[in-house]
C-alpha cells in the first residue's frame, strides 16, 4: 500500500513543530529539572534552576520562545519506502519553506542565527533557513520525524576524539567534560556516539539528544539486581561520575549537572574507537512525529499543571540593587564574587559582530557609535518584539566568545562592567582583575524571564548587524551575579572545586 504525503501537509507539521518547541519543553525535561531543584544543595544552583523553571512555565503560557537562541533547525527523517510525496520539490526544500514559515511567523517571530558564506561575509539569511536535514529510507508506509531547534551554545561544545581501542571512553569523557565550560547551560544532557566512522559517530550522538529522558528507569533496573547492556552500565556509570565533578547548574558548583546521558553506538573499525560528545542545554528542543497521509501533525501540548510550584522571584533582601546611571568603578570594586545583584537603569547590549566592529573602529583611530565610559555592556543577541513587548526573550550570550575583546574595551571605552552566561577564560579574568573590573553572570536558559526586567529598548549602533545591533535597553532589577570580582576571584573556578570535594564519591582526573 501506497501512501501519499501532501507537500502542504508536510510543510505545516514542520513549520507548526518548530513553533512548538520554541515554547514548549518536553515534558521529561521540565519533570527532570524539578527533580534536580528539589535535590540541589547549592543556593546559588537552585536559585538559577528555579530561574530556568519559572521561564520555561512563562514561556509556555505567553507562546513566545525559552530562548533567545531559538537554535540552528535539525530535522531527521525516517521515510517508509511506499511513500509517495505529492510535490517538485527536495526534502530539503520542504523543510526549509516549514522553517522558513515558522520563524518569520507575526505571531511568534523566532530569531534568525542562520549564516549563509560562514567562512567569508556570514550573511544572515533571515529566515534560519537552511536547516540540517538528515534522512533514511526505511520499510514501511509513513514519515516518522524529529524536529529538534539546537543552541549555538552547546553546539559549540562539541567533541569528537579517535580514540584507541583500548583507552577508556568513561576517563574521556571525564577529562572532556570540565573543558566544556558552562557555555552549554548545564544542567541539561550528553549524547554520545561510540564507533562507526567520525562522521557517523557525531550523527549518533546528535540522535541520542532526540531520545527521552529515562535514567531512572535505568537506576531501577539495576538496583533490582537485572542484567544491564554494555551501554546501560556506561550510561549509568556516567551518569553518576560527571556528576560528581560537581559542575553544576550555569557551571556555579552543585549536585546536577547532567540530567541523563544518552549513548547510541555503531560498529566500527578494529583499529579505531570513534567516540562524540554532544551537550543539550537548557534550552532542550525536540518534538516527534508521524505522517501517515491524513494530514498535517497534530501535536499535543502539555498542560500547564504539568509544570512543578515553582516561581521565581528576586530576593530583595539578600540582593544589592545597583543604579546603572550613577554606577562608578568605586561601586564596582565594593562587590565580591557571588553577589546578587539587581540592575536598575540603562544598559548596553552588544555580541561578536559589534564588538569586531568597536576593535575595527579603535584601530582606526575613527569615533566609536556610543559612549561606553562608565557603562556595562551585555552580550546579547534578543529576539524580535510582538505587539505589547519592549523586546523580545533576551537571555545572555556565552561570554567566552568576547574574551577577546575584553581588555581592548576596558583600556580604550571606559567599560567598567559585562553581564554574559558561564564562566569567563584567563585572559579575560586578567583583564578585568588588571582594570578593576566585573563580570556579571545572568542565567542562560532563562531568556523570557530576562526580558520581563527590560522596560525600554532602542538600537543605538550598527542597526544593520539585525540582532547583533547594539541596543540601550532600560532596566528594572534584572537579577545577575557577580562572576569576576574586581580582585579577580572567580566564582566558575571556586564553586565547581567545592562542590565536587562535597559530592567526594570519584577521583577526578584533571584534563
Amino acid at each position: 500500500m501506497t501512501t501519499t504525503i501532501c507537500e502542504a501537509d508536510f510543510i505545516e507539521s514542520i513549520a507548526d513543530a518548530f513553533q512548538f518547541i520554541s515554547y514548549y519543553h518536553p515534558l521529561d525535561f521540565v519533570q527532570a529539572m524539578a527533580e534536580a531543584y528539589e535535590n540541589e544543595q547549592n543556593p546559588a544552583a537552585k536559585d538559577a534552576i528555579a530561574q530556568i523553571l519559572t521561564n520555561s512555565r512563562m514561556a509556555a503560557e505567553g507562546h513566545r520562545p525559552i530562548c533567545q537562541d531559538t537554535g540552528i533547525a535539525v530535522v531527521f527523517l525516517k521515510v517508509g519506502m511506499n511513500v509517495r510525496f505529492d510535490t517538485t520539490k527536495s526534502l530539503q526544500e520542504l523543510v526549509d519553506e516549514g522553517v522558513r514559515r515558522a520563524y518569520t511567523n507575526p505571531e511568534n517571530p523566532l530569531r534568525a542565527s542562520i549564516l549563509r558564506d560562514p567562512a567569508g561575509k556570514r550573511q544572515n539569511t533571515r529566515d534560519n533557513t537552511p536547516a540540517v536535514v538528515h534522512f533514511e529510507l526505511v520499510p514501511g508506509d509513513t514519515v516518522e520525524v524529529i524536529c529538534a531547534a539546537k543552541g549555538g551554545g552547546s553546539e559549540n561544545k562539541a567533541k569528537l576524539a579517535m580514540l584507541n581501542p583500548s583507552d577508556s571512553i568513561v576517563d574521556w569523557v571525564l577529562k572532556t567534560v570540565p573543558t566544556l565550560g558552562a557555555g552549554w547551560c548545564p544542567p541539561g544532557i550528553l549524547g554520545i556516539g561510540i564507533g562507526g566512522t567520525p562522521e557517523k559517530a557525531m550523527l549518533l550522538a546528535k540522535a541520542a539528544l532526540m531520545e527521552h529522558i529515562d535514567i531512572h528507569e535505568l537506576q531501577e533496573k539495576a538496583a533490582k539486581g537485572e542484567t544491564l547492556s554494555t551501554v546501560e552500565a556506561l550510561r549509568l556509570e556516567l551518569y553518576e561520575k560527571v556528576n560528581a565533578l560537581g559542575i553544576g547548574a550555569q557551571g556555579l558548583g552543585g549536585l546536577t549537572t547532567v540530567l541523563d546521558v544518552k549513548i547510541l553506538d555503531y560498529p566500527t573499525h578494529a583499529a579505531s574507537l570513534p567516540v562524540a560528545l554532544i551537550p543539550n542545554c537548557a534550552a532542550t528542543r525536540h518534538v516527534h512525529f508521524t505522517l501517515d497521509g491524513s494530514g498535517p501533525a497534530q501535536l499535543t501540548p502539555p498542560r500547564l499543571e504539568d509544570w512543578p510550584a515553582i516561581t521565581w522571584t528576586p530576593d530583595v533582601k539578600q540582593a544589592k540593587r545597583v543604579a546603572l546611571d550613577t554606577l562608578t568603578k568605586e561601586e564596582v570594586a565594593t562587590w565580591r564574587a557571588g553577589d546578587i545583584l539587581l540592575l536598575s537603569g540603562k544598559l548596553l547590549t552588544g555580541r561578536d559582530a559589534a564588538h569586531k566592529r568597536l576593535a575595527d573602529l579603535l584601530a582606526k583611530g575613527e569615533p566609536l557609535p556610543v559612549d561606553f565610559t562608565n557603562r556595562v555592556i551585555y552580550y546579547v543577541g534578543p529576539v524580535d518584539p510582538v505587539p505589547g513587548e519592549v523586546v523580545g526573550p533576551a537571555g545572555p550570550t556565552t561570554a567566552t566568545r568576547m574574551d577577546k575583546f575584553t581588555r581592548m574595551m576596558l583600556e580604550k571605552t571606559g567599560l567598567i562592567a559585562m553581564v554574559g552566561k558561564a564562566e569567563r577564560g584567563p585572559e579575560a579574568v586578567a583583564a578585568i582583575r588588571d582594570h578593576k573590573a566585573a563580570y556579571l553572570m545572568a542565567v542562560g536558559g532563562a531568556a523570557y524571564l530576562v526580558a520581563k526586567a527590560i522596560k525600554k529598548a532602542r538600537v543605538v549602533a550598527f542597526e544593520d548587524l539585525g540582532m547583533e545591533a547594539i541596543y540601550e535597553f532600560e532596566v528594572q532589577d534584572m537579577p545577575v551575579t557577580v562572576a569576576v570580582d574586581s580582585a579577580g576571584n572567580n566564582v566558575h573556578e571556586r564553586g565547581p572545586q567545592e562542590w565536587r570535594v562535597k559530592i567526594g564519591k570519584i577521583p577526578v582526573k584533571s584534563a
